[in-house]
């Protein structure tokens, strides 16, 4: 039996471990877009279709929905942290806050948790974990005499505004959000991601 050489030429390439982090990285930014416009109870099958990847590639990096939505949150808490060890400002960094705010209906419910709520003890340390990684974050940012300096200030001004974050697009959640700092008095700057 001889070989056919042409179907091995249309192959491509295997990209081996890049196209694997890329196609974490394409699950992680479709999860957050889809779980802003459906919620967190959105099908996975969206996720994959949104990230241009089969259900097979999904579940290969992320067993089920927990994952996803850990994997969000950790990407999330990871750039609050690079903002801070950039030396970003307060208000830059309540504007990268503000942006997953606006994009990530995950987080809302992370700034949200407090000691009280009812989750499973695995769940819920990991939870206040991610949270106070968040403040320790802003805390390292916030200059002595701030308004949003006292216990529990910051975090309290937070879960204010994410529950002001309403609004079916993007644009419309970072608007409100925007006002909710001026009501309270808070200098925040573009409502962003963190840049590269």
């Amino acid at each position: 039996m001889t070989e056919d050489h042409r179907s091995a030429a249309r192959r491509p390439p295997n990209d081996g471990p890049r196209a694997a982090a890329r196609n974490r990285a394409a699950l992680i930014a479709a999860a957050r877009q889809v779980y802003a416009e459906q919620g967190l109870d959105a099908p996975l099958s969206a996720i994959a279709r949104r990230a241009g990847v089969g259900q097979g590639v999904l579940y290969r990096h992320f067993p089920d929905r927990g994952a996803v939505a850990t994997a969000v949150l950790e990407e999330n808490v990871r750039q609050i942290e690079e903002a801070a060890a950039r030396a970003a400002t307060l208000p830059e960094m309540l504007g990268i806050v503000s942006w997953h705010l606006t994009d990530s209906a995950a987080f809302i419910s992370l700034l949200h948790l407090d000691e009280a709520s009812r989750r499973s003890d695995e769940t819920h340390a990991y939870a206040l974990d991610l949270s106070r990684r968040v403040e320790d974050a802003l805390r390292s940012r916030t200059p002595a005499g701030h308004r949003l300096a006292g216990a529990g200030d910051l975090m309290l001004a937070i879960a204010m505004v994410a529950g002001a974050v309403t609004g079916r697009t993007p644009e419309e959640r970072a608007r409100r959000a925007l006002a909710a700092w001026r009501l309270l008095d808070v200098e925040v700057g573009a409502v962003r991601p963190l840049d590269g």
